[in-house]
């Protein structure tokens, strides 16, 4: 947003603030380190300062970042990425299925299956799609034991050498309908996903670039550099325009949320809910 457009409001009054860099830079401390620099904002995904680690309050936290951010004019292109090794960390489990099972062994509370599996699962998605209008990158900086679609859903797909997707659900006895699965049906089609999905076979850098799913593969200390460059890049473009080609590029996946994400996100809670009361 220019200087001038910013004093003609306040001279016009009845505009309400839009959210600070400062405020949820620090609000979401916990979940991302964030950096803007020029109009380009970096939000590094993160637990303890390490590699970010799966549980609820981050479930929670995506989604409501998502929103912050995207109704912050100050932020022009985003970058997403992970801290050190992992894009998304099993933590103290040994492996994805062990993660996911103890995940779901945990005892929850009344509407607990409303407000943070359907409502968290839902909006973490159409937030990230809906509510960013600005050019977004992602470099995925290793393996994961699940959550690629944030990266698959961005306008540009860098990966490291290191870096995996996969949809872990069907293996650890859940249906896969929280948007991972939507990724892969709408990048390498019906057939080769419904592969992933029965196998949780991960995907691998070298294999998703020739899948279509990312644009490059680079060695991990090139894969940062290389999304500021491609930032720095699309900067140059004015400002209309490059909102506007991410308009472009978004409208398939907002059709395809649209149609498809409240369908996958309602058989996945029903079969979990389904499997508790069976026992």
């Amino acid at each position: 947003m220019t200087e001038e457009l910013r004093e003609w409001q306040a001279r016009t009054g009845g505009y309400v603030p839009r959210p600070s860099f400062e405020a949820y830079a620090e609000k979401y401390a916990d979940h991302f380190v964030m950096q803007r620099r020029d109009g380009i904002i970096e939000l590094r995904m993160h637990t303890d300062g390490g590699p970010a680690q799966f549980g609820f309050a981050t479930h929670n936290a995506w989604g409501q970042a998502w929103q912050e951010i995207g109704n912050d004019p100050g932020n022009e292109v985003l970058i997403l990425t992970g801290t050190g090794e992992h894009w998304l960390a099993a933590g103290a489990a040994r492996d994805t299925d062990e993660a996911t099972r103890e995940l779901m062994r945990q005892p929850f509370p009344k509407d607990f299956a409303y407000e943070h599996t359907y409502y968290d699962a839902t909006k973490l998605l159409e937030n990230f799609v809906f509510g960013i209008d600005i050019p977004t990158i992602a470099a995925i900086n290793g393996p994961s034991i699940a959550h690629t679609e944030f990266a698959l859903l961005c306008d540009i797909t860098l990966a490291a050498e290191t870096a995996t997707i996969i949809d872990p659900h069907l293996p650890t006895g859940v249906a896969p309908g929280d948007g991972q699965q939507l990724t892969l049906q709408e990048l390498i089609g019906t057939k080769r996903a419904a592969y992933h999905l029965y196998t949780g076979e991960p995907i691998t850098a070298h294999l998703a670039l020739e899948l279509g799913l990312v644009n490059e593969v680079l060695p991990a200390e090139r894969l940062l550099p290389r999304a500021w460059e491609l930032a720095e890049t699309i900067m140059k473009s004015p400002r209309a325009a490059r909102r506007l080609t991410h308009a472009i590029v978004q409208r398939p996946w907002k059709r395809r949320l649209v149609h498809d994400l409240g369908f996958g996100v309602a058989h996945e809670m029903f079969g979990i809910s389904a499997d508790r009361l069976l026992g």
